[in-house]
């Protein structure tokens, strides 16, 4: 199937024709992570003389260093640098998501005047590690293509209701908050036309800066630390979630440093602690991990999805279930933190489903 791409671009302007900052962030971002110039060339597959070269025009260019040297220590990136990496990753991590939308749009207006038009299965769910995961593997399949799109946990079941989808994801947590997250997901399934299929667990919690300066361990330490917070839009379920927590907990929202400052995935939070805009934030760990965070376990949420009975049945759809069950997305899954594959792939009645989830604790 036709793939889109849609990429930031991200130049600075400074009396003359715009400079792009690309690869100037990937070298870069590569000095932080190794302490190496070597392996930031041989990242990018540019020689030693020229990643050092552009390290000295860009530095020039701003009039402060990006990059200090050591003779026998290595390599690392000023402040300066520092913040011009996390600011990169910000803005991946904020605008990622919503790219993938639009370039999935734009496909999907296209494919109609293609000669080549493969099984496309429409997924709409809340934006995740284990889903982006599942459309690698997808994308690897011949003659079924994927349109993915990134929508809140009740907008998902919506689309499925009218017929705009044929997977649409679920998560609900575990724990006191289990019965609120069925009852606004159950007038929207269909018991003689849904099946719902297990997917992943994932761990939810805050984020925090390594080491936990602020020694924050609960939802009271965020106003009683006076830490600044980062939020999800209200649109997405992982605010909804966050909310009810605050509510169960007896938190006055308006009491948190920063509750109305908002981003709109899990990465895009993560980046904001990392890059120590601010001290705490709320989603799954996967997302702390991947910016080095430490993390503090506040529940685990069972995902799912839901798909008609008739749809079930069609050719791409086993092949789906194939791909869940397989070992191969399980080790993909287990390699990412706070995930794991539990009764991947298995299908439920939405009956049996409801009797299940409310029993989990």
């Amino acid at each position: 199937m036709l793939q889109i791409e849609i990429e930031t671009v991200w130049r600075f302007r400074k009396e003359g024709s715009p400079q792009s900052v690309a690869v100037m962030l990937g070298v870069l971002s590569e000095i932080r992570k190794t302490g190496k110039i070597t392996c930031a060339a041989n990242d990018a597959r540019l020689s030693y003389r020229h990643v050092w070269n552009l390290i000295e025009q860009w530095s020039q260019f701003f009039g402060t260093p990006l990059v200090e040297t050591q003779r026998g220590k290595g390599s690392k990136l000023t402040a300066f640098g520092e913040k011009l990496v996390w600011a990169g990753q910000r803005m991946q991590a904020r605008l990622g998501p919503q790219l993938e939308n639009l370039a999935q749009e734009l496909a999907t207006e296209i494919k109609p005047f293609l000669q080549q038009r493969p099984s496309v299965i429409r997924v709409h769910a809340s934006h995740g590690f284990a889903v982006s995961k599942l459309r690698e593997f997808l994308d690897r399949e011949p003659g079924i293509g994927v349109d993915l799109r990134y929508v809140s946990n009740q907008n998902s079941l919506i689309s499925l209701a009218q017929g705009a989808c044929d997977l649409a994801g679920l998560h609900l947590a575990r724990g006191g908050l289990r019965d609120q997250g069925v009852r606004a997901c159950k007038e929207w399934l269909d018991p003689r036309e849904d099946r719902v299929i297990s997917f992943v667990t994932r761990e939810m919690g805050l984020m925090v800066g390594r080491g936990n300066p602020l020694n924050i361990h609960s939802l009271q330490d965020l106003v009683d630390r006076k830490a600044r917070f980062v939020n999800r839009d209200h649109d997405s379920g992982t605010r909804l979630l966050f909310d009810q927590l605050l509510v169960l907990h007896k938190v006055d929202e308006s009491q948190i440093n920063g509750a109305q400052q908002i981003e709109f995935t899990h990465a895009a939070v993560a980046a904001y602690v990392a890059s120590g805009m601010a001290d705490v934030s709320f989603g799954v760990e996967a997302a702390a991990r991947q910016f080095e965070l430490d993390f503090v376990r506040l529940l685990t949420e069972d995902y799912f999805f839901v798909c008609r009975q008739a749809f079930l049945e069609t050719e791409p759809m086993r092949r789906v279930l194939d791909i869940m069950k397989g070992s191969e997305f399980h080790k993909a899954i287990a390699a990412l933190p706070g995930y794991e594959a539990t009764n991947t792939g298995s299908v439920h009645t939405v009956k049996a489903f409801l009797s299940h989830v409310g029993t989990v604790g």
